[in-house]
C-alpha cells in the first residue's frame, strides 16, 4: 500500500518498500495514474525499489520512466543510496543533470526531500 501525506503543500505519493519495483514505462504509468487518483504532485520511490535496468541507461528504462512522468507533469523522486550505480560515468552524469531540474530528483535521504519541496514551493507555488 503506497501512503500520501502532504509536505509544504505538495501532495505525495510514497511507494511502500514492499511494494513492486520501478522497472518499465507500465510501472510509471501504474505509478502516475495511482499519483492522479490521490491527486498527488510528487512520486517517491525508495532507491531499492528501483529495477536494476533504470540505473543502466543503454536499457532506455530510465528515459521511458522519465518521459512518462514528464508528460503528466508528476514529480518523481528517487531516495535513498545510489552510490553503488554512480560507478557508471554516463549515469553520474544524468543524475547531476537531472537533478538540476525540478521534474525528476535523486535524493539521498527525507530531510533533502524536504528542502528540494520547500524551495519547490517558494519558486512554483504550492501546485503544479
Amino acid at each position: 500500500m503506497n501512503t500520501i501525506s502532504e509536505t509544504h503543500g505538495v501532495r505525495v505519493l510514497t511507494v511502500e518498500p514492499d511494494e513492486p519495483a520501478l522497472g518499465s514505462e507500465s510501472d510509471a504509468v501504474e505509478l502516475v495514474g495511482a499519483a492522479f487518483n490521490e491527486q498527488a504532485s510528487a512520486v517517491v520511490v525508495p532507491a531499492d525499489r528501483v529495477d536494476a535496468r533504470f540505473f543502466t541507461l543503454s536499457t532506455g528504462v530510465a528515459g521511458d520512466v522519465v518521459r512518462k512522468f514528464g508528460a503528466y507533469r508528476i514529480r518523481l523522486v528517487v531516495l535513498g543510496d545510489i552510490t553503488t550505480h554512480l560507478a557508471s560515468d554516463s549515469f553520474r552524469a544524468f543524475v547531476h543533470e537531472i537533478n538540476k531540474g525540478t521534474d525528476i530528483w535523486f535524493l539521498a535521504d527525507h530531510a533533502e526531500l524536504d528542502e528540494r519541496l520547500r524551495t519547490a514551493a517558494r519558486t512554483l507555488g504550492r501546485s503544479r
